[in-house]
């Protein structure tokens, strides 16, 4: 959406800085946090995605590796118990963040 507005509001630096630190949390600019705070939608931050998606990236690659290898005759037979060991501890992972998540 088109950000054609400025609105302006006086605060405690204080709580400016609270505002800013928390919008910095969260992956969203100031201005986007303020406006999803005030419009009531919920603001959710994950600890620890970050570093999922870097070992779901790596899970990818390395299976994308695999089918890459087997399309060119170069492996006919793939072990995949480590791919979907590293993938289960990842879902366990995933689930354990989520559960943080509920109040």
């Amino acid at each position: 959406m088109k950000k054609d507005i400025k609105f302006s509001t006086r605060m405690a630096s204080e709580d400016r800085e609270a505002i800013k630190e928390l919008a910095k949390r969260s992956g969203m600019s100031m201005s986007d946090y303020v406006t999803a705070c005030c419009l009531g939608k919920q603001v959710v931050v994950v600890d620890g995605l970050k570093e999922v998606l870097k070992e779901l990236k790596s899970i990818g690659r390395n299976l994308n590796q695999l089918v890459t290898l087997a399309h060119m005759g170069r492996i006919t037979v793939i072990n995949l118990d480590g791919v979907r060991q590293a993938f289960s501890e990842l879902c366990a992972t995933v689930r354990l963040i989520l559960e943080r998540r509920r109040w």
